[in-house]
């Protein structure tokens, strides 16, 4: 997609200081766009810019700025400038600033907001990390039921100028408890007299202040929410998440997946951002236990050598078998893994998951063991107990990969550990090791080899 404004320009206006200019461009722009352009600024040029926007656009702006970049700015301005963002954030950016902040830092910006705001912001850091509560906003549109629809009207107009969201109302009680949910359109298909209790809808689905963040996500996936309620543990209405909170959660999921499934520790900085040290004290964990694990392929060689100096071309098999069986166990750890983060396959589904495993695995072994015999056969004549000892060898390595990739993730979410964690790298070390105790087993047999 091609960019909506032109970078070299806005740096070059920079440059020569043409600062009018490039403030009405900036009052056309995008917030996200103008955050992504102060992130180009070197740190003088960023605080002279910023300090160019409107109140209202350099709000938004800042809710758009890396910590790094937020932090610099708020060290560089006044407690008056700070006050008025600090104010006009919605609280949930708000938070999320603040967590990735210094000590000193939070310090001074909770000594500068309304009591009001610093009461409501420390209610917020209070909830569990990546709970349901450390993501909502407390800018919702709440309703009575007792309104009519004309009241509603009245109240949106009043009061929805700073809610996150105006579409979704929700309808409380006197003690602030979750009665229903109303949107703008069933408004608008109302007559003004209406009253709110008997057009709201009473089947809420609601999260509470300390769900999981994932549990959250698989809600708005399974029922296509833009919005979701979060209660307290009596049921009163406490915040809302929005769909663009979730769309940052599962950016995050998704990145804390990848890098478990890479063998690596999550990192909550960017790549470019992280310092060298840091990336290899998330990565060495993992490759020492991969490491250790692996002596035992060594070991198994080992045991076996016997084996392959009686016939040493034993060993130029060895890399097809590990490989195709890493393989072939990655794919379906990678298959299972993902089912499970979108809801697709609960761990009750362990029986039927392994059955189809081992259909498939003895579907794609078989293909791959009769594509090798008629390869080996043509390379090695007058072996042929040699070339079906390598393929049924293959056969086995195939099936046994499928069930140890669809059965690993299974088991880690039994045991309350992330699936993730059960990918590749994990895998092709175990398979490897099975795969050489049943080769050498089966030429052991097959070729008489003591």
């Amino acid at each position: 997609m091609q960019d909506i404004f032109d970078m070299d320009e806005l740096l070059r206006l920079v440059d020569e200081r043409q600062f009018r200019r490039l403030k009405e461009i900036l009052s056309e722009m995008n917030e996200a766009d103008i955050a992504e352009f102060i992130e180009e600024l070197d740190s003088e040029k960023k605080v002279v810019v910023f300090r160019m926007l409107s109140k209202e656009l350099s709000t938004d702006v800042f809710a758009c700025l890396a910590p790094e970049t937020q932090q610099h700015i708020i060290n560089s301005i006044g407690d008056y400038e700070l006050g008025t963002i600090i104010e006009d954030l919605y609280v949930d950016d708000a938070v999320d600033m603040l967590e990735e902040l210094p000590a000193s830092v939070v310090k001074r910006v909770l000594k500068i907001a309304t009591p009001e705001t610093r009461n409501l912001i420390n209610q917020f850091l209070n909830y569990p990390e990546n709970s349901a509560g450390s993501i909502m906003t407390a800018e919702y549109v709440g309703l009575k039921q007792t309104m009519t629809v004309e009241e509603a009207f009245a109240y949106i107009r009043k009061h929805g100028v700073d809610k996150e969201t105006i579409y979704t109302c929700y309808v409380m009680d006197a003690k602030r408890c979750l009665e229903g949910v109303v949107t703008v359109k069933d408004l608008l298909m109302n007559p003004y007299d209406k009253v709110i209790r008997d057009i709201m809808d009473t089947h809420v689905i609601k999260a509470v202040t300390t769900d999981d963040q994932e549990e959250v996500m698989d809600s708005f996936q399974r029922y296509d929410l833009l919005s979701l309620p979060v209660v307290d543990q009596e049921n009163r209405l406490v915040g809302i998440i929005t769909v663009d909170d979730i769309v940052d959660v599962m950016e995050q999921e998704a990145t804390e997946d990848f890098e478990k499934m890479a063998a690596m520790a999550p990192s909550e900085k960017p790549y470019l951002k992280t310092g060298v040290f840091q990336l290899a004290k998330n990565r060495i964990v993992w490759l020492l236990i991969l490491m250790v694990s692996s002596m035992v392929t060594g070991g198994i060689l080992a045991k076996y050598e016997n084996a392959f100096t009686i016939i040493p071309l034993l060993v130029t098999f060895i890399p097809m078998l590990t490989d195709t069986g890493g393989n072939a166990g990655s794919q379906s750890s990678t298959l299972i893994i993902r089912g499970m983060a979108v809801g697709e396959i609960e761990a009750s589904d362990i029986l039927r998951v392994l059955w189809k495993e081992l259909r498939v695995g003895m579907v794609v072994g078989a293909i791959l063991g009769l594509v090798n015999y008629i390869r080996l056969i043509i390379m090695y004549p007058g072996s042929e107990m040699l070339c079906l000892t390598v393929v049924l060898s293959l056969f086995g390595t195939v099936v046994l990969a499928k069930t140890i990739g669809c059965m690993l993730p299974i088991a880690a979410k039994v045991l309350k550990m992330d699936p993730a964690i059960m990918a590749a790298p994990l895998i092709t070390t175990i398979v490897d090791a099975f795969s050489l105790i049943i080769y050498f087993q089966l030429a052991c047999m097959l070729l008489k080899l003591a």
